[in-house]
């Protein structure tokens, strides 16, 4: 997009400044190739609020709170399905029947970045197999730093294509086909939604609401929009977090060499809490 065909003049300047407060306050990386997507994602922020310049907009979000957080929305990527990448959720259930083995109090997960909700369904869809009960020993906590998915995925509702490629049989037994007004759409079954609490959460934000230890943390596809930096800012809270033999389920391009200290690869995309005896090793 040049710069004539833009409804809104977009300096340098104000690119900058909305990539430091990006960085700032949703850790996102934005490299200077994401600057048309900015462009077109903000300039729908300035429509909405009768504004005319972007240097207008950045004032606006300086001396409003309440837009701080449409501001991150209008930011997010959130691109998902469910079951993607499907390896995972295979060894999840070889780790829940571990774990259900050894012990008797709840499995906890949580997916950190649940977006409209896919992942998190899915990892409930996953323990109701592996345990075949509804009431499965399972609790999943599912957080997203956008406040507009993150409404969707509490609703569990969602257009009939979304689940074309899910086995046939699953999609009968988790959902329900909507019918009149409805048609075209589907809904998660309540028995599954209740297997999940789902609250707002910025992993760059000082304190998270959220506690632990879990067996399992679920960070996709997140990682990529943080520098080294960020990341390993973010890998040393998740640390503390896991069991000991807990895993942390990582995104398909993501690698954290940089954080040996903190976790070691442990299968495809799947990566163990470095233990304090490989620590002191290291």
């Amino acid at each position: 997009m040049t710069a004539k065909e833009r409804e809104f003049d977009f300096t340098d300047r104000d690119f900058e400044r909305i990539r430091d407060l990006a960085h700032e306050r949703a850790g996102i990386f934005l490299s200077p190739k994401k600057r048309d997507m900015v462009y077109s994602r903000i300039a729908r922020r300035l429509r909405a609020l009768g504004l005319m310049t972007f240097e207008q907009y950045l004032h606006h979000l300086e001396d409003n709170d309440d837009e701080a957080q449409d501001f991150v929305n209008a930011l997010t990527t959130n691109l998902t399905s469910f079951f993607r990448e499907s390896h995972h959720f295979d060894l999840l259930a070889e780790q829940m029947l571990a774990i259900a083995a050894k012990r008797r109090d709840p499995i906890k997960i949580w997916s950190s970045a649940c977006s409209t909700g896919e992942e998190a369904y899915s990892l409930a869809m996953t323990a109701i197999e592996t345990f075949g009960s509804w009431t499965p020993p399972v609790r999943i906590l599912a957080t997203d730093v956008d406040t507009n998915v993150l409404q969707q995925a509490k609703r569990g509702v969602y257009a009939s294509d979304r689940v074309s490629k899910l086995d046939e049989q699953r999609v009968k037994n988790f959902f329900v086909k909507g019918k009149g007004s409805h048609a075209g759409m589907v809904k998660i079954r309540s028995q599954v939604q209740d297997l999940i609490h789902f609250n707002s959460l910025n992993l760059l934000a000082p304190n998270w609401p959220v506690k632990g230890p879990f067996d399992a943390i679920f960070c996709r596809n997140v990682m990529i929009y943080f520098d080294k930096p960020t990341q390993y800012k973010v890998l040393s809270r998740f640390h503390p977090m896991l069991r000991e033999d807990g895993l942390l389920y990582a995104g398909h391009s993501e690698s954290f060499q940089h954080a040996a200290d903190l976790f070691r690869l442990r299968g495809k995309t799947v990566f163990a809490p470095t233990s304090k005896a490989e620590r002191s090793k290291g």
